[in-house]
This record gives structure tokens, C-alpha cells and sequence, in this order.
């Protein structure tokens, strides 16, 4: 069972509403947050741990909206 902390963080790493430039940015992203709560204790190092990869990811996808725009979209 996951920690109602736990899955109130997970659920920021969901992608499928963002445009597909930005889903291959946080995809990796969301991959090892679920391989981190599949693989460690349930515990708070594990919530900081997540809140971390969370703060990483939106500094990624904020990078990524530096990236020139494909022609097709």
C-alpha cells in the first residue's frame, strides 16, 4: 500500500496532458519516481526523495519551453 503522502506527490508526475516536446522530457521523470516507490520502504526519505525528483522535473520542462517549437505543431 502507498503512503497517502507518497501518492499525493506521485500524481504531479503525470504527463499525458502535456505536448508531446514536454511528455519525452518528463516521461523519464515519472518512470524513476514509480521505480523509486516500487523499490524502496515506505518511509519519508523516500517523500523528500520525490519531492526532490518532482522539483528536477519542472525545472526540466521549464527548460524544455526553450526549445524551438517542431513546424507541425
Amino acid at each position: 500500500m502507498i503512503h497517502p503522502a507518497t501518492a499525493a506527490i506521485l500524481r504531479y508526475f503525470a504527463f499525458d496532458h502535456l505536448p508531446p516536446r514536454l511528455q519525452v522530457v518528463s516521461r523519464p521523470f515519472a518512470n524513476l519516481a514509480t521505480s523509486v516507490v516500487d523499490v524502496l520502504p515506505p518511509g519519508p526519505e523516500v517523500t523528500v526523495c520525490l519531492r526532490k525528483l518532482l522539483e528536477a522535473k519542472d525545472c526540466a520542462v521549464r527548460a524544455a519551453l526553450d526549445l524551438p517549437r517542431p513546424v507541425n505543431t
